[in-house]
């Protein structure tokens, strides 16, 4: 009972102080990736497409178009993901792997 009981404790101490150690602010030293003038002119096409998009009249379309136009902005958003590069990974994914990791330890 008492080891469930600092299991616990412990437990409450970092919830209630995780939040203001994550406060800090977010520092940008990250470098700027490079695109290529193939991959620039991409994206210009991208955004066009998406400003198209906007101007669309979604009332008027049927099911299957208002999906295919979805699918198509899921679609471009995946490629403009893969351009910039990087890994990002949730607080809640990096706590289950930390977990995962001393469980297995």
């Amino acid at each position: 009972m008492k080891r469930l009981a600092f299991f616990l404790a412990v437990m409450f101490t970092f919830t209630a102080f995780a939040p203001s150690i994550m406060a800090e602010p977010i520092k940008k030293d990250k470098e700027e990736t490079e695109l290529s003038p193939e991959e620039e002119a991409r994206l210009e096409e991208m955004n066009a497409r998406v400003d198209e998009i906007k101007a669309m009249d979604f009332s008027e379309m049927s099911k299957e178009e208002r999906k295919e136009v979805r699918d198509e902005l899921r679609s471009m958003k995946k490629e403009a993901k893969t351009m910039g590069g990087g890994i990002y990974l949730s607080v809640g994914a990096i706590i289950i792997i930390l977990l995962i990791l001393i469980l297995v330890t």
